[in-house]
């Protein structure tokens, strides 16, 4: 869903972008076709339609860092097993402790090796859709540390993973 502010970006952005292959429209015409693009009638109906950017206090998603002692441990419980893309890696210098972000799925977690960041044996809890598909996923993969399965629990379907390190993952499908 897009909001008022973020359509009058797109049409700045789309005039710039013509602007600079010698195409030049009016702030009029782009707004018209920013519009057209999403499904209005014309740039009148969709700011009458599309919600303004929200007032107050806004928080977008939280990142857990989760602590981490071994690199090639973490890489293959995350990415091996779980499933997670690295999205990136950060170290002051090469033999200094490894931040790295992964995703998955729209899931992301912080992995870090410095002392500060994290204190081992930490729970997260994850609510999800198609619990059955990501078991089913995780035994195929015959992990030698752990083979997951669904609980059913009094709030839905739980399945929980266990890194490395002492972090705990519950899955949920409620």
């Amino acid at each position: 869903m897009h909001t008022l502010e973020q359509a009058k970006l797109m049409a700045k952005r789309l005039r710039a972008q013509l602007a600079a292959s010698n195409h030049d429209i009016s702030h009029s015409a782009a707004l018209e076709l920013v519009a057209q693009q999403l499904g209005y009638r014309d740039w009148n109906t969709a700011s009458a339609m599309l919600p303004g950017e929200p007032q107050g206090i806004v928080f977008e998603r939280s990142i857990p860092i989760l602590r981490m002692f071994d690199e090639a441990k973490a890489r293959e419980f995350y990415c091996d097993f779980l499933g997670f893309t690295i999205e990136f890696e950060h170290r002051f210098e090469a033999d200094l402790p490894l931040y790295l972000g992964l995703d998955r799925a729209g899931l992301k977690l912080h992995l870090s090796e410095h002392h500060g960041d994290a204190s081992p044996g930490a729970t997260l809890f994850v609510p999800m859709r198609n619990i059955t598909a990501l078991r089913d996923e995780l035994l195929g993969k015959r992990y030698n540390y752990g083979r997951p399965d669904i609980v059913q629990q009094d709030w839905g379907q739980e399945l929980q993973v266990y890194d490395p390190f002492g972090n705990r993952i519950r899955f949920c499908q409620y």
